[in-house]
């Protein structure tokens, strides 16, 4: 029974170990072998690769070497009082017209620079006849070429005249109003024409000092006739011209201070080589405080010494609300 048994056990183990077998042998044969063709695949030749192109449009842009600013505006000033004020006053109005424009050509080391400043006012007081409160016409042109950064030679053309006729007054107690006593200037009389070759220091775009060694001004006095023995200007009697030839230094200053305060302000200084002593001197500041974009606070101040003049030093003031237009926005 025993041995019966471990034949049976010994033909079990195998048959199992025979099927065992087939089976492992039918799973090797299911196995999936690798495909190397991606590896060994030769790589496909450059010159079969295509060109792409890609369009390049034409932008057609250029270089512009000019710059532009204008300003232009009105300020007005008026005051008025009843019949019964006590305190004391004298109706009043005034207003004025102003203009600016400055170009300026940059390429390389050359620039060139424009610039001309119109003003006219006038100021009309109860009982009064009206007069200017400002007239000037002023045109700047320079032509420099850098030296270094801060330091160029410049060639400078300037013409300095006003719109309208100058008058002195006087009070007619007879006919109890003011009355007009003498004409002292008009429109190119005086103008003023200066030519100026030198040195001109400029360490930024706000402030500039011209030293100009070889300068001539050119001062007529045309229709000399209409104007009063007083001021002749330098010009000798009878004639309408006077050539000076100088030294000159001019400094010019434009600068923000704030967002919304700007100073500007030019000191010429002319000093003739016949009588180097005795320098005219001409100094101009305005101080302008923007309220919103259109209207503005400018207070300007000028001062002037001129012998051929007046003996004395000479100055105007003006407070003034107005409104100003600049470009570029």
């Amino acid at each position: 029974m025993t041995f019966n048994r471990l034949i049976v056990l010994f033909a079990l183990y195998a048959t199992l170990s025979v099927g065992v077998a087939y089976a492992q042998i039918d799973l090797k044969d299911l196995r999936a072998t690798p495909d190397t063709n991606i590896v060994d695949k030769a790589p496909a030749p450059v010159d079969q690769l295509n060109n792409i192109i890609v369009p390049i449009p034409n932008l057609d842009l250029e270089v512009d070497y000019w710059k532009h600013w204008t300003k232009f505006g009105i300020n007005a000033n008026q005051a008025a009082f009843s019949g019964n004020w006590n305190a004391g006053g004298v109706n009043s109005v005034a207003a004025g017209l102003l203009g600016w424009h400055k170009s300026e050509y940059n390429k390389n080391n050359f620039q060139f620079t424009t610039e001309i400043d119109l003003k006219y006012g006038i100021v009309r007081n109860e009982g009064q006849l009206a007069k200017k409160n400002n007239d000037r016409i002023f045109w700047d042109n320079k032509l420099a070429y850098k030296l270094s950064k801060s330091w160029a030679l410049y060639f400078s053309l300037t013409f300095e005249s006003q719109f309208d006729v100058g008058y002195k007054y006087k009070f007619d107690d007879e006919l109890g109003r003011e009355l007009v006593s003498d004409t002292i200037s008009n429109f190119m009389a005086p103008g003023y024409f200066t030519e100026s070759f030198g040195l001109e220091y400029k360490p930024d775009e706000t402030f500039s000092v011209r030293f100009g060694t070889g300068t001539a001004r050119q001062t007529l006095l045309i229709n000399r006739e209409r104007l009063g023995p007083e001021p002749d200007y330098g010009v000798e009697p009878g004639k309408e011209f006077k050539n000076d030839l100088a030294f000159q230094l001019t400094a010019n200053l434009d600068r923000n201070l704030s967002k919304n305060l700007n100073i500007k302000s030019r000191y010429n200084l002319f000093a003739d080589y016949n009588d180097i002593g005795d320098p005219d001197h001409r100094l101009d500041v305005t101080l302008t405080t923007k309220i919103t974009n259109l209207v503005n606070v400018s207070l300007g101040g000028i001062v002037v010494y001129n012998s051929d003049e007046a003996p004395e030093v000479q100055y105007s003031q003006a407070l003034a609300l107005g409104m100003t237009y600049t470009l570029p926005r």
